[in-house]
């Protein structure tokens, strides 16, 4: 893979990590369609904070270069696509990035060269939804003149320990040689190690079934709390006395949002119901998951009510919008059920949050953020603390003060002090 010019298409939280990590050793193009996320990343910024100015010096020292013209990733001749992967309103799943990204390597794909997927997907979709599109634009035949692969990416946004290189990587390739070449490729750079799946669509299935396992463990620990909750018991507590046995998995109750674990399961859930089965178990734990932010607002409005709260018009705050703690992605974050379930009530509505982009969030949820200098406590009838940023665990001393003028609900369980939790 010496001779290897790898173009990326998709530089967000998956596609600009690997490209700094692949800069390090190969000829690196980044290819997006968004012309202000080109301009920001060649002058040296990165909004998704994933690289520092430094670690894009460093990139282009190495030769990386960041484009959105299909004339300059021609020469390339292994394509890695990092798209988003969403649903839609009714929760089926929306290939549309991922057609439109195979619709431009297929304008550009030669002979040799080999295509891989890292955008998670169901499994067959590569070989069943983006070949048929790579040919059709192509005009070349699969696994006769180009090639394909899979390996799923395994970003964890914010996450400054777990970088892409010191993560395990899984690989497959459209042919057993295929799979070496590919396997090769991300072991050049993956320090972590590989793994080499039999066939795409074994490591397809791998990628899914791993957030659709996080998915229901935390529906579990979820229905746990709402139970624990009607029976008086702290929940943490519980989890705590349990969490002494060697073998038991420490999850923890919370809103299930982001890219990944709110959204792979049902691709999985879609392909099942496509061949005939209904899976009851990842249904259900999505369920329970997507309910969960209207859940926290009703507990809310009955700690408001039995300290004798009015509630329409009063003034509520919530910290936090981003869908985790310490990172400014707020795509598919479940806060917002919180939010609109407490404008429903008739609240007043403010939201404060240190790492989200105030134009995003207008332009996704059509919030606007407060100044975070101007927090005044006093001023709300009831705080909800929905992401654990390091900001908001300084608060801590000042929620104790007015814990009794005010209703306080830690949906993390970071304060020392609380109305309610789960």
């Amino acid at each position: 893979m010496k001779n290897s010019k790898i173009c990326i298409i998709g530089l967000g939280y998956v596609g600009l990590p690997l490209a700094h990590a692949f800069s390090s050793k190969y000829e690196v193009v980044g290819f997006d369609i968004s012309k202000w996320r080109i301009d920001e990343l060649s002058s040296g910024y990165d909004r998704t904070l994933e690289l520092n100015e430094t670690q894009l010096k460093e990139a282009f020292s190495n030769g990386m270069k960041f484009t959105l013209e299909i004339e300059d990733i021609k020469d390339c001749n292994i394509y890695i696509v990092t798209v988003p992967t969403p649903i839609d309103k009714n929760k089926r799943p929306d290939l549309t990035p991922l057609i439109k990204a195979s619709e431009t390597v297929g304008k550009v794909l030669k002979e040799d060269d080999i295509v891989i997927y890292e955008s998670t997907v169901y499994p067959g979709a590569t070989e069943e939804d983006c070949v048929p599109v790579l040919e059709k634009f192509s005009g070349l035949k699969f696994n006769q003149d180009f090639f394909c692969g899979y390996s799923p990416e395994r970003i964890n946004p914010g996450d400054k320990e777990h970088t892409v290189t010191k993560i395990l990587k899984v690989t497959s390739g459209s042919t057993p040689e295929t799979g070496k070449r590919v396997d090769e490729l991300y072991a050049s750079v993956i320090t972590a190690g590989t793994h080499l799946a039999p066939t795409i669509k074994v490591a397809e299935a791998a990628k899914v079934i791993e957030n659709s396992q996080r998915d229901i463990n935390i529906a579990f620990v979820n229905e746990l709390a709402i139970i624990f909750n009607k029976l008086g018991i702290n929940t943490n507590d519980v989890l705590a006395a349990a969490g002494t046995k060697w073998n038991f998995l420490p999850f923890r109750p919370g809103l299930v949002g982001g890219h990944c674990i709110g959204v792979d399961p049902y691709y999985l859930t879609h392909k099942a119901q496509e061949v005939g089965y209904n899976p009851e178990i990842i249904l259900a734990g999505r369920r329970l998951n997507d309910n969960m932010g209207i859940y926290v607002a009703n507990q809310v409005i009955k700690l408001m009510i039995k300290k004798g709260l009015k509630i329409e018009g009063s003034k509520v705050l919530v910290l936090g919008i981003t869908f985790k703690e310490n990172c400014p992605d707020i795509r598919n974050s479940r806060v917002i059920d919180v939010i609109r379930e407490l404008q429903d009530f008739g609240c007043d509505v403010d939201v404060s949050d240190y790492w989200a982009d105030a134009k995003e969030v207008k332009h996704e949820y059509n919030l606007d953020l407060i100044d975070n200098e101007e927090l005044k406590f006093e001023n709300y009838n009831a705080v909800v603390l929905a992401v654990a940023h390091e900001e908001f665990k300084e608060l801590n001393s000042q929620f104790s003060i007015l814990n009794s003028q005010l209703v306080t609900y830690d949906i993390k369980s970071i304060l020392k002090e609380s109305d309610g939790r789960l």
